[in-house]
């Protein structure tokens, strides 16, 4: 039977083992699991420090005493500082929230936050899922391709209008990022593209299957405004008072959400909607096409939102900033 100053010297040699770049991270992940299930006697936490801009990442083994308390193992590399001693702060004082053993640093948050657009879900959201994406990533056996890389980067300086080079230097001196930084941004954002596509391919039919009126062809008139104003019903004339009208041919699930399981020739409201009021009629329903390839795309969008739903219900979450 071992003893633990022999699971101390396997430890230890586990630790150096460990791969040092940030690309690594997920075997070194599976390395620690790996080793502690031959070992459940022994509790084992791997530390990971990440260093912001900079593809060198650090380690230590944090182990349960049977006595009682911690035992942290540190196997520096370069200068040979132990990172906690060379940042000399709290352990995670560079995280923003830990689920699992995944964490989401200050440096991954900002990109979100610059990255996040109006409409998406809200901030705490998008951190959550970044976190469970990397537990995803984690899990893939291939790097991502040449083409995936491609196909990532050019998306993401498309949508921020960086379409010159000059252009996206100026932006990554703006954000204080180098180009390594960027480059190891894009490769994670194209393995996440990557998953979601396979789970939105995975889940499309059978959302379909379940939720067929979400995708409707809806055609519908509605009205936003003061409840004043909307009182006789869907206006006919021009709107005035505040009075902002639509018609539009949409999938049932992208409507108003008043108006989304009402049936053809049904008038609804007026009801509160957002900080005003809402009347409207559904003119026309057509029911959704099943193999129409942009309502399966929707469906695929759908059931990759409820796929992440399900995984934040179920996550360990820890918040440390917000």
């Amino acid at each position: 039977m071992n003893t633990f100053a022999d699971t101390l010297a396997e430890a230890v040699e586990l630790l150096r083992g460990l791969p040092r770049t940030r690309d690594g991270v997920p075997a070194a992940r599976r390395a620690v699991a790996a080793w502690c299930a031959d070992r459940p006697q022994t509790k084992v936490q791997l530390v990971t420090d990440v260093r912001p801009g900079s593809p060198i990442v650090d380690y230590d083994l944090v182990l349960a005493h049977p006595d009682g308390g911690d035992v942290a193992l540190t196997a520096p590399t370069g200068d040979g500082v132990p990172w906690t001693v060379d940042h000399s702060t709290h352990f995670a004082s560079g995280r923003v929230l830990t689920i699992g053993d995944h964490e989401v640093l200050v440096q991954n948050a900002l990109l979100t936050l610059r990255a996040r657009a109006e409409g998406d879900p809200s901030i705490q959201e998008e951190l959550i899922d970044h976190c469970l994406l990397e537990e995803l990533i984690g899990q893939e056996t291939e790097k991502p391709t040449q083409e995936e890389i491609q196909d990532a980067s050019d998306g993401y300086r498309i949508r921020r209008g960086l379409l010159s080079r000059d252009e996206m230097m100026r932006w990554l001196e703006n954000v204080g990022l180098t180009l390594e930084a960027y480059d190891n941004h894009i490769t994670g954002l194209a393995l996440r593209q990557r998953v979601r596509a396979r789970v939105e391919r995975e889940t499309a039919r059978d959302y379909l299957d379940r939720h067929p009126g979400e995708f409707d062809q809806v055609w519908a008139v509605w009205a936003t405004g003061p409840e004043h104003e909307l009182s006789a019903g869907l206006p006919h004339a021009q709107p005035a008072g505040g009075v902002e009208v639509t018609s539009a041919v949409r999938a049932a699930r992208e409507l108003p959400e008043p108006l989304r399981r009402a049936a053809a020739g049904k008038t609804v409201g007026p009801v509160p909607y957002g900080r005003h009021h809402l009347v409207g009629e559904i003119r026309e329903r057509r029911p959704a096409d099943p193999d129409d390839p942009a309502t399966l795309a929707a469906a695929g969008r759908a059931g990759f939102a409820a796929f992440m739903a399900e995984r934040r219900a179920a996550a360990d979450i820890r918040w440390h900033w917000l």
